[in-house]
This record gives C-alpha cells, sequence and structure tokens, in this order.
C-alpha cells in the first residue's frame, strides 16, 4: 500500500511539474506576442509616414521577441517578416529586403503583401520577370481577401469603402495582362497599393469602432 502511495504521489508530482512547465511556457509565448504586438504597431506608425530606419528597429526588436509573430489587431494578417522587408524595400536596401520577404512568403504563401513586395523588390533589382509573377500574386490575392470580407462578414463594409484601393489593384492586373508593362507606372502603383493597405488597417478599425458604438448607443435609447 504504500508503495503504491508513494507511486502515485511520484506520478502527481511529475504531472504538476509539468503542468507548471506548460503554464509557464504559455505564459512566456503570451508576454513574448504582446511585446512584438507594441513593437510592430509602433513601427507600422514609423513606416506609413515614411521613418523606414526607425520602423525597421521596432519589427527587428519584435522578430527578436517572437520571430513567428503575425499581426492580431487586424483581418489582413502580415507577419513581422514582412513588416521588416517592406522596411527594408523602404530604406533601399533590396538585398535585405528580398531575403526577410522571402521568409514571410515561406512562412504564408498568402501573404499577399509580403508576395507584393517582394514582386516590387525584385523589378525594382532587375528580376523583372520572377518579379512580375509576385507582383500579380500579390495583387490578385488582396482583391480576392477585399472582395472576399466584402460580402462575406460584418467588417469587411469598412474596408475601401469607395473601391479606390480595388480599382487600382483592377488597373495594374490589366496592365500585367496586357503584357505592355510600363514599369515605372506598375512599381508606383504597386507602392500606392501597399501603403494604402496599411493605412486602411486603422481606417477600418476606426470605423468599425465607431458603428459599434453608435449601435450600442441606440439600443440604450
Amino acid at each position: 500500500m504504500n508503495a503504491r502511495l508513494g507511486m502515485i504521489n511520484g506520478q502527481s508530482i511529475i504531472f504538476s511539474l509539468a503542468l507548471c512547465a506548460l503554464l509557464s511556457a504559455t505564459l512566456v509565448s503570451a508576454c513574448a506576442s504582446f511585446q512584438a504586438a507594441g513593437a510592430v504597431q509602433a513601427g507600422r506608425q514609423d513606416l506609413i509616414i515614411g521613418r523606414s530606419e526607425s520602423a525597421l528597429a521596432h519589427f527587428q526588436r519584435a522578430a527578436h521577441v517572437a520571430p513567428d509573430y503575425t499581426a492580431d489587431f487586424t483581418p489582413l494578417r502580415e507577419s513581422v517578416w514582412t513588416y521588416i522587408g517592406r522596411a527594408y524595400y523602404a530604406s533601399g536596401k533590396l538585398s535585405e529586403a528580398r531575403q526577410a520577404l522571402e521568409q514571410a512568403r515561406s512562412r504564408n504563401e498568402h501573404d499577399y503583401l509580403a508576395r507584393l513586395y517582394l514582386g516590387l523588390t525584385l523589378a525594382r533589382d532587375g528580376r523583372r520577370e520572377n518579379g512580375l509573377r509576385e507582383i500579380q500574386t500579390g495583387l490578385g490575392g488582396l482583391q480576392g481577401w477585399l472582395e472576399f470580407i466584402n460580402y462575406n462578414t460584418w467588417y469587411g463594409q469598412f474596408w475601401d469603402p469607395d473601391r479606390t484601393i480595388q480599382r487600382e489593384i483592377q488597373s495594374n492586373l490589366a496592365m500585367i495582362s496586357g503584357r505592355e508593362i510600363d514599369w515605372q507606372k506598375l512599381i508606383a502603383g504597386g507602392e500606392w497599393i501597399g501603403q494604402k493597405m496599411e493605412e486602411e488597417i486603422d481606417l477600418a478599425r476606426r470605423d468599425e469602432v465607431k458603428e459599434r458604438t453608435m449601435e450600442g448607443e441606440g439600443r440604450k435609447d
């Protein structure tokens, strides 16, 4: 009996230690994700206003604490490596941008902003055939994503409500399909789309919060 009780107690201790280790790992992971989210948000604001070097420092800090982090504050899921690549791209460091964006693509082939910026990077670096393929994939993916959320989600109504971004995407895809590429125009259009998609994250969230607040006040009345 004593031996059996000792075995049970030993198993309980092992289970408790394993549970503690699991909880500790979960807590550390959650803390790292929280830190990464804050760094990415700070970096985003710098990237939007053109402070690419400062943005890069924030994104690299996020990747250091949580290399698998993907933005969880928006339905547009960009990895930290996408942001790093975009900051390098904005700084004119094309080799570093390509490496980061290829890593983002390898982690999630449906990260369409990563695909777009990888294509832009390759095009600016003289590898236009490969670049064109990535640009087309990125633009087509963003177009499909915007259409999907518009027709299938409540929050989709707040994304690109006047369809300005979608019209620019369609214009660039039509140029690619026509095979007469004005590269300067295509690259400028791709950069504009990437910038506007990033800004739309904050605009859509603002309008969604406003709508929810108005609905809440209406129910009170």
